[in-house]
């Protein structure tokens, strides 16, 4: 861990000042999405999940109205990229049965804190490949427990590409002090990817997601996780401007260390978007003859 931030401490000063090239310049608030989803959740053996620090684990079966918000700030120069973005999702439902007690489900609870700084090794037309590093912090609006976690990681990506923004592979550390008796310590692979294509004129595809395997643990706890997969694909289509709507899914697999069996979230909807990339670059004025 102290190596991985000697190593980012070491580069910030190289990002500062390091000569731009105007044609690799940019600076973009990217508003990659702001919108509500609303889908049909199926819970897979969530009895087993009931004490997880992952909500979208121990949910019940049910319909879902969930809001969504997606923003990065993109900085790059030279062979640079340095992203720092905000990811936030809540969704729940309030259930009151007859002569029953109220119950909440929280199917989709995260905030996720995001900083990315990337070096092209190799810089092509059409891509970018080399060094990145992350540090993320990993929480939750009102999760019981309520997840902590700071997530620092090293690796390579491939990156910048028309259709391939994001497809990297890394070691990570996390430090997660969820629960107040245990702070955690764990090491992990982690791979991930982000993808855009445009199929048409106003018709997009676009997929995100990651995979880890964890590796170690400083002491045990029932309810960590062995290994974690997430996936979201998209169609938007263009209703107005840049108001979108199309259906979505997202899956979630995972598998603690206690539970014989992994717990599953899979969301089949249809959401209804706003999306923009605003460039924040101010161009030179050009000089008159």
């Amino acid at each position: 861990m102290k190596k991985i931030f000697v190593v980012v401490m070491g580069l910030l000063p190289m990002v500062a000042v390091a000569d731009a090239a105007p044609k690799d310049n940019k600076f973009n608030l990217n508003i990659r999405r702001i919108g509500f989803d609303w889908s049909n959740t199926s819970i897979g053996n969530a009895g087993e999940y009931q004490n997880s620090t992952v909500s979208a684990l121990k949910a019940s079966n049910q319909e879902n109205l969930k809001g969504v918000f997606d923003v990065a700030l993109e900085y790059g120069f030279e062979r640079f990229r340095w992203d720092n973005s905000v990811f936030m999702e809540y969704g729940k439902q309030t259930l009151k049965p007859y002569n029953e007690e109220k119950t909440v489900d929280e199917s989709a609870d995260k905030i996720l804190l995001s900083s990315d700084l990337a070096y092209a090794w190799l810089d092509l037309d059409y891509f970018k490949l080399g060094p990145i590093m992350r540090v993320q912090y990993d929480t939750e609006f009102v999760g019981n427990p309520r997840r902590k976690v700071i997530r620092p990681n090293a690796g390579f990506a491939l990156f910048d590409n028309d259709i391939i923004k994001n497809l990297y592979i890394a070691g990570a550390y996390e430090y997660d002090f969820t629960y107040s008796d245990a702070k955690v310590n764990k090491s992990l692979i982690e791979a991930g990817w982000r993808i855009e294509y445009e199929i048409r004129d106003g018709v997009k595809f676009s997929s995100d997601g990651y995979y880890r395997k964890y590796l170690s643990f400083s002491e045990y706890v029932g309810e960590d996780l062995k290994n974690d997969f997430m996936a979201n694909v998209r169609f938007d289509t263009n209703l107005w401007g840049d108001f979108t709507f199309g259906p979505y899914v997202q899956y979630r697999r995972a598998h603690s260390r206690q539970a014989v069996r992994a717990g599953s979230n899979t969301s089949v909807g249809v959401s209804f978007s706003y999306m923009h990339n605003f460039d924040l670059m101010r161009s030179a004025p050009e000089k008159s003859e």
